[in-house]
């Protein structure tokens, strides 16, 4: 009987450590193969993915891959540990099969070349003001009526909600929720409402208040939002920006901010505020709304950045150099420089340092980890500061991609984006 139970064990065991090899470059390969991988049509990219295997590869004929030996590999075993040399003569798609053994699939690759393209990194400090596609909705209050404490939209509406419509009426404004909960008194007003991408139907029923002397329906809302950042990049064929590297989020409910509408506008900085440990710093500034100091249209806000379109005399009077996009294969630790107007007088390059470069990372916005090492920056800011995302970084002559955050306990520090993906989160 023991010796029976040792061999279930010693069984049970090969079968786990069998799984365990099987399993292994499955998993490695989903984490760290890339889901898609960007090339400039026409040149040769090298491609270090640090994997410890060896694998199969399966393409067409539109892409050529190349080892350590500048052999090409149609078939065969290849290390992902190595270098691989790709390149495509031609701008468009192709898909390549990694493979174990030759017969088991790890994943498959999306390859896409590009025509080439060159931008103009900004670094331009700028206002930025969004309308909500929609309310917002902050929180969901109670008043009192009559010696009674009522919560009219408990358990029907959520902080983080976006109402949508009322009675079927599109709502662009607090406003017009306000002027439709008021003209409709107790009547039930039938509310559109979007949470985590699903549309809901709900009902709600005013209450008056004889404190407020209205009907009220206990809700906080918010339909538009305003701060200050900077421009990345401009495409000078278009005049299509990109900025900030990261969303637009609410303060109070962190979720990302559908827009309906927004605008770039022209801003003055009226102090810096130092960041220190624990505590970050930021810009201020006065941005005046009128008409005359808009100079372009957010159309987009995504968790990478803001997307938009400035005016064509913006663009036209803008004369920085324009450089070459650099795709993440390229970028290395060492030394880069950012781009960023602190003055008001005109933008500045700075010197930085690029720590640690993660190709491919599953957090698009943390990509690199860069060190602010020119003592005029650190003198003027003591670091990264709020209002400095999306200043461009350069390296090696190229757009390599914008600071996104600041490390709180070490103001000096902070993560970067790949441009190649900001560019690629563009809507085409």
């Amino acid at each position: 009987m023991r010796h029976r139970k040792k061999r279930i064990i010693f069984i049970g065991f090969i079968v786990v450590f069998i799984c365990m090899i099987v399993c292994s470059p499955i998993i490695i390969s989903y984490y760290y193969l890339p889901e898609e991988v960007k090339l400039i049509a026409g040149k040769e990219h090298i491609l270090n993915f640090d994997i410890p295997l060896k694998a199969s590869v399966l393409k067409d004929k539109a892409i050529t891959v190349k080892g350590e030996h500048n052999n090409i590999i149609s078939t065969g075993s290849i290390s992902l540990n190595k270098p691989l040399y790709v390149s495509m003569d031609e701008a468009g798609r192709t898909d390549v099969t990694v493979s174990l053994l030759g017969f088991i699939p790890l994943k498959t690759v999306s390859v896409e070349a590009i025509p080439d393209r060159e931008v103009i990194p900004c670094g331009k400090i700028v206002g930025i003001k969004i309308d909500t596609k929609g309310i917002l909705v902050l929180g969901v209050g109670q008043f009192e009526i009559e010696g009674k404490v009522v919560a009219p939209c408990k358990g029907l509406i959520e902080p983080g909600d976006m109402i949508l419509k009322c009675n079927d009426t599109e709502l662009k404004t607090k406003e017009d929720l306000r002027d439709i909960v008021e003209t409709s008194k107790t009547q039930g007003l039938k509310l559109t409402v979007l949470r985590n991408k699903e549309i809901k139907q709900v009902t709600i029923y005013p209450k008056y208040s004889m404190f407020d002397n209205e009907y009220k329906i206990g809700l906080w809302i918010r339909d538009s939002t305003q701060g200050i950042g900077t421009l990345t990049y401009i495409d000078p064929k278009t005049g299509s920006f990109g900025a900030l590297g990261h969303g637009i989020t609410d303060t109070d409910t962190k979720k990302l901010m559908p827009i309906r509408d927004g605008n770039i506008i022209t801003t003055t900085i009226t102090h810096i505020k130092k960041g220190k440990k624990g505590i970050p710093g930021e810009i201020s500034g006065i941005i005046d709304y009128s008409d005359k100091n808009i100079i372009g249209d957010v159309r987009d806000n995504t968790s990478i950045g803001i997307y938009g379109e400035l005016d064509q005399s913006i663009t036209e009077d803008i004369n920085y150099h324009k450089v070459p996009i650099a795709f993440q294969d390229e970028v290395h630790e060492g030394k880069a420089s950012i781009l960023v107007d602190l003055t008001n007088d005109k933008v500045q390059e700075y010197e930085v340092y690029i720590q640690k470069v993660s190709k491919y990372s599953n957090e698009p916005a943390k990509g690199m980890v860069i060190k602010i090492v020119d003592e005029r920056l650190l003198k003027l800011t003591n670091g990264i500061i709020q209002g400095m995302s999306g200043s461009p970084i350069l390296q090696d002559g190229k757009l390599i991609g914008a600071v996104t955050h600041v490390f709180i306990q070490d103001p000096t520090r902070g993560y970067g984006i790949f441009i190649e993906n900001m560019i690629n989160n563009e809507k085409r």
